[in-house]
């Protein structure tokens, strides 16, 4: 048993009485918990153990829309959940490691052991290494069921890794401890921030025989080191992380874009292109269609291969809106007709959505390439009453070539 106590009520959490009492509790309802605490340390179990094993409850209930039903096996903290990788992305990575002829993985600041658990899961044996004895506890519990898991105490900075070995590293990248009302704690963005810091990374990489850093989607595609492959990952809509991959694939850029909800996705890659089109030079070039490319696509600085495999037009740099002749069925991109393409201005706009819309449906506003508030742009509209029955406007806010437009378009 451990001499610190946060260490110690996670150790018994994990193991006999209250592993017990976590898996005696009802789906966590924050109105009800405090007389399932009443009740609880009534009927005699410790209260410093039923306020842990009801924390798990309520982080459990969080984490339930990010890690799925498995959540239940699971022991957390709020600071691991925020950075928890979802399991299909992770069970993708996994598969990529197993295939690059890895067979050992150092988990380097494993945190909760969740990505260890899917290397587990892949047949791979795994050393995680986790600072923090508290969390280090919660990862062995999380791994339990695994033998080929191994949970050590210890400095990712100082932890070795030999040329045999797959290394992973999730740098933290958000300040411990304190936390908004909505139980988030503040992101860290730059890459000196990390921890363990990026020259740690680099080290490691060049040392293990594939390795492996997951870094926030935001990562700039400007600092994409030169020996390695950068894939920025969405799923079904959702901008998830960006990955630095060193010893598996070629250098360069990629987008990867998961469909398939939540069962086995199907992923697919974009790719760098050698000679994308160049944007539009000018609004009135505008075709009929427009592309929005996925969200990792357009995050990886990829749109100029999506305005290639449409034979297209990026808007104007940085949009993510790819013109196009005609519509292409991609699975990372989604169409719209162009209606009407009118000036950036509110009195514009709202003088055709009266002549053309006077029984005002949902109006979706999307922007990007211009700095516009859409909700500010929304109340500038005055939009009357919405009205039942009457079909969706889509409003984009962006720039064509070198001028501010607002689009009516229609989902395709």
């Amino acid at each position: 048993m451990s001499a610190d106590p946060a260490t110690d009520l996670m150790e018994r959490l994990g193991t006999g009485d209250g592993a017990r009492l976590l898996g005696s509790l009802p789906p966590y309802d924050e109105a009800g918990s405090l007389a399932l605490m009443t009740r609880l340390r009534a009927e005699g179990h410790d209260p410093e153990l039923v306020a842990a094993a009801l924390t798990q409850a309520r982080l459990r209930a969080r984490g339930r829309a990010r890690l799925g039903a498995w959540v239940d096996d699971l022991l957390l903290t709020q600071d691991g959940l925020e950075q928890a990788t979802r399991p299909l992305v992770a069970a993708r990575r996994a598969d990529l490691l197993a295939r690059a002829g890895v067979r050992h993985v150092v988990d380097l600041g494993c945190g909760l052991g969740l990505d260890s658990l899917a290397f587990a899961r892949a047949g791979l044996a795994v050393t995680a290494v986790e600072a923090d004895p508290t969390v280090a506890a919660a990862a062995r519990a999380n791994l339990a069921r695994w033998p080929r898991a191994e949970v050590l105490v210890g400095d990712a900075l100082t932890t070795p890794v030999t040329a045999d070995d797959g290394a992973f590293l999730d740098p933290a990248r958000r300040t411990p401890g304190v936390a908004d009302r909505h139980g988030r704690t503040r992101r860290l963005r730059r890459l000196e921030d990390l921890s363990p810091p990026f020259e740690r990374v680099t080290e490691v990489a060049a040392t293990a025989r594939v390795t492996v850093a997951k870094l926030a989607p935001s990562f700039d595609p400007r600092d994409v080191p030169a020996q390695a492959r950068a894939e920025w990952v969405s799923l079904d809509g959702d901008l998830l992380e960006c990955a630095l991959w060193w010893g598996s694939g070629s250098p360069g850029r990629r987008a990867v874009v998961g469909r398939g909800g939540p069962a086995e996705p199907t992923w697919y890659e974009v790719a760098e292109v050698d000679d994308p089109p160049a944007p539009l030079a000018r609004a009135d070039a505008l075709a009929g269609y427009v592309a929005e490319a996925d969200v990792a696509v357009a995050a990886a600085g990829l749109t100029g291969s999506l305005a290639a495999a449409v034979e297209g037009h990026e808007l104007a740099p940085g949009t993510g809106y790819v013109s196009a002749p005609a519509p292409v069925d991609l699975p990372w991109a989604r169409w719209y007709a162009v209606r009407e393409v009118l000036p950036l201005h509110a009195t514009a706009v709202r003088a055709w959505l009266r002549e053309h819309h006077p029984r005002t449906g949902p109006v979706t506003i999307k922007k990007s390439g211009v700095r516009v508030d859409p909700e500010a742009f929304r109340t500038q509209l005055r939009l009357p009453r919405r009205a039942a029955g009457v079909e969706e406007v889509i409003l984009m806010l962006t720039t064509v070539g070198d001028t501010p437009r607002a689009l009516v378009v229609d989902r395709l």
